[in-house]
């Protein structure tokens, strides 16, 4: 039996867990390869052989027919548009050289590059607050306000329906509000509620868990 396209490094409650999702949305042939951050598997010298920062998520792709070999992507906003380029039939971005291309790459990078950063700083304050001018980031909450303005008058970030842009952006958004560090406006709580509603989040849940 011929093994799956992708395999990713995976370990529960780990940034790894939107790559779960992303390819459950995508309809993708996968495995998981599990980790324990607590055992620091992800430090091991073969997994840092993958991924040399030691982090998660890295996705191996062994190509159409599974002949390709050391195929790796690593970064979640990465892994999100590979998956989303190479498997179309998802559905999950629009079409290169279509105007919608351009909010959906702005969007996708806005969860990981100004939203995560910006979260981090609310978590853990420096003890001098950097100058505005030297970071590329907003605070949080004039982050999460332009994700509420950009929800007005539709369902999702781009184009009105789904994608791998939502998958970084909504789903930081409802992990941050189960740990209650968020109190969403009305547009943002009406987007988790459709993030966390969705059968392949729910599944990518159940499947992320804990190893079977």
């Amino acid at each position: 039996m011929a093994e799956p396209r992708f395999l990713l490094h995976h370990a529960p409650k780990s940034r790894s867990l939107g790559s779960l999702w992303l390819l459950e949305e995508a309809g993708a042939d996968y495995a998981l390869q599990w980790h324990a951050l607590d055992q620091g598997t992800h430090k091991q010298p073969d997994f840092l052989a993958i991924n040399p920062a030691g982090k998660l998520p890295a996705l191996i792709d062994r190509g159409p027919a599974g002949d390709w070999r050391g195929v790796v992507v690593t970064e979640a906003a990465a892994v999100a548009a590979y998956v989303a380029d190479v498997l179309p039939d998802g559905g999950l971005a629009p079409a290169i050289g279509t105007p919608d291309r351009a909010a959906y790459a702005t969007w996708l990078a806005f969860g990981p590059g100004a939203l995560e950063p910006a979260l981090a700083d609310k978590a853990f304050p420096r003890a001098n607050p950097v100058p505005a001018s030297s970071i590329g980031w907003a605070d949080f909450e004039t982050g999460v306000a332009r994700v509420e303005a950009a929800l007005q008058d539709r369902d999702w970030l781009v184009a009105n329906r789904f994608s791998a842009a939502d998958i970084q952006v909504g789903g930081l958004l409802a992990w941050v509000a189960q740990w209650g560090m968020l109190t969403p406006g009305p547009n943002v709580a009406r987007y988790i509620a459709a993030i966390e509603a969705r059968p392949a989040r729910q599944k990518s849940l159940q499947k992320g868990a804990a190893p079977a």
